[in-house]
């Protein structure tokens, strides 16, 4: 893939693709995303955060749970009425109301949910057959309605086996079309979310898609997402910058950057807006993500090292991908850890002459500075000590 530097050792590990097919994305930003913490989204941000998802490329969008708040159904009326591409998604609980308001708006397709860990079974008071009893009924419920079913179990990585294999039994004998494996609480290791959608294929049958929706409390919320895909997990669940509760969710972004690059999987994302519906949700959310993270960190292809800043010029020495891949703008800054590259290269960026004598003493003025400061050198700065030098 062009603006991949990679090298060639994924590809000899893996021995080429992982597996046939494309990836397909299942958003869940304006539903689980929205749970992190202090976010509140208005029904018309929900609605331009669908557009951008939609012109991303996003399959399926999850428009929300139309029953938690007034708010939350007009944002789904809005989404239903945009006209996107996407498949537009309702999330119910394995109850009858919750069903029918989805029926009530017109949505062609819901998840419906249901706990099936004893933990969370028994914090509810619900025996395992109370809860297959629900299920069955809600599942049987939307599909004599029309609509397309795809059961969640939540907790279902901390559920016993046995149960879990009834569960989805239950479910799919029910009308449901398609089931998510769900690492509610992110404690699935890749192997484990690869065995369960490994287990929940051979139990199910190829006819029924298995998605996979994990959450990254360990941290390994997208290395898991790619281990369900490789075993046959044909939707992945998760959100733009992997918002959500808690430690959040898979990210969208960076799953397929990850499969795209490393495992030569296909999918339809366009990755050259990441960066830009990034911002977007971000600037609705109201929250900053670290500088340092994946695929659309601020610092991604910003550098201050001087040892770095010598390489600049060629992007395969100091970079894994192309920063256009992304829709980034690579750049160098200045401070404690410039070298004389970088004095040249920013002098070059700001059109200021700055002969090469001068350079070296430049030079410690910044990093003076830098340190001083203990942060970056501003342009502004830089160009009143290029001043002084001369």
């Amino acid at each position: 893939m062009e603006g991949i530097w990679t090298g060639e050792l994924n590809e000899r590990a893996l021995h080429g693709s992982p597996r046939p097919g494309r990836a397909r994305f299942y958003d869940t930003t304006l539903r689980d995303g929205e749970q992190t913490v202090g976010v509140v989204l208005a029904p018309e941000q929900k609605l331009a955060i669908a557009q951008a998802l939609d012109e991303l490329g996003v399959e399926r969008i999850e428009a929300g749970f139309p029953r938690v708040s007034d708010d939350d159904r007009r944002a789904v009326e809005l989404i239903r009425d945009a006209g996107l591409r996407a498949e537009v998604w309702g999330f119910s609980r394995a109850v009858a109301a919750d069903v029918d308001l989805i029926v009530e708006l017109g949505l062609a397709a819901t998840v419906i949910e249901s706990p099936l860990s004893d933990l969370k079974l028994a914090a509810l008071g619900v025996s395992r057959d109370t809860m297959l009893s629900r299920i069955a009924g809600a599942v049987s419920h939307a599909a004599g309605k029309g609509i397309r079913v795809a059961f969640f179990g939540v907790d279902g990585s901390r559920a016993d086996l046995g149960f879990l294999e009834q569960a989805y039994r239950a479910a799919v004998e029910a009308g449901a079309q398609e089931v998510v494996v769900v690492d509610t609480l992110g404690i699935a290791a890749p192997e484990t979310a690869a065995f369960l959608v490994s287990s929940v294929r051979e139990w199910l049958g190829p006819a029924v898609p298995v998605h996979f929706h994990g959450h990254n409390d360990f941290g390994l919320a997208t290395a898991a997402a790619i281990a369900a895909f490789r075993a046959g997990a044909e939707w992945i669940h998760g959100t733009i910058n992997g918002m959500g509760e808690r430690a959040g969710n898979a990210s969208i972004g960076e799953v397929a950057m990850a499969l795209m690059a490393l495992y030569g999987a296909e999918t339809r994302l366009d990755l050259g807006r990441i960066r830009e519906i990034s911002a977007l949700v971000r600037g609705l959310g109201g929250y900053e993500l670290e500088p340092w993270k994946a695929v659309v960190g601020e610092n991604l292809f910003v550098r201050e090292s001087g040892a770095v800043a010598a390489q600049f010029h060629d992007p395969p020495s100091i970079e894994p991908f192309s920063s256009e891949l992304v829709g980034a703008e690579r750049r160098i800054v200045l401070g404690k850890k410039s070298g004389l590259d970088s004095i040249r290269i920013k002098a070059a960026e700001l059109g200021l002459e700055v002969p090469e004598e001068r350079r070296a003493a430049l030079l410690e003025a910044v990093k003076k500075l830098g340190t001083e400061k203990r942060g970056l050198v501003t342009d502004e700065e830089f160009r009143e000590l290029a001043t002084r030098a001369g």
